[in-house]
């Protein structure tokens, strides 16, 4: 079976969480590019081409999204991704320490492919990373 990278988009405002999915990466020999950004009008960006860094591929994406940031947070960043005809179909996977009914149902709304909770400690955090690495393994992505 041929290995192909996704390329991952992290949308996390926080450092220390930005860290532990690097960590979590490099402990579980993750080896799919890793883009990030901090809000979610700088992953709009990135994804449209339009940001100053590291050009992201336009193939094969999947987002790792925080629901909790400045600027633009995750629902409202949902909502510009699924009213983008381009951008539409992009896989999204929310990681967030939201716990809260309205979030995970208008998530869901706005077609995620799944909501998690981040881990408190880091082995959590590192076995749940794991885990979506074999998930997104299976995952047919165009």
């Amino acid at each position: 079976m041929e290995h192909k990278d996704i390329n991952i988009l992290l949308v996390e405002d926080d450092e220390v969480d930005v860290m532990n999915v690097r960590r979590a990466f490099k402990r579980n020999s993750i080896q799919n590019p890793l883009y990030v950004a901090s809000n979610g009008i700088e992953a709009l960006e990135m994804l449209r081409g339009q940001s100053e860094a590291k050009p992201m591929p336009a193939k094969r994406r999947l987002i790792l999204l925080d629901l909790n940031m400045p600027r633009m947070g995750g629902i409202e960043f949902l909502h510009q991704l699924r009213a983008d005809t381009d951008l539409r179909m992009t896989p999204v996977i929310v990681l967030t320490t939201s716990n809260q009914d309205k979030d995970r149902v208008e998530a869901y709304h706005l077609n995620v492919a799944g909501y998690i909770l981040k881990p408190v400690t880091f082995s959590n955090f590192a076995e749940t990373m794991a885990t979506l690495n074999r998930y997104w393994s299976l995952c047919e992505l165009p």
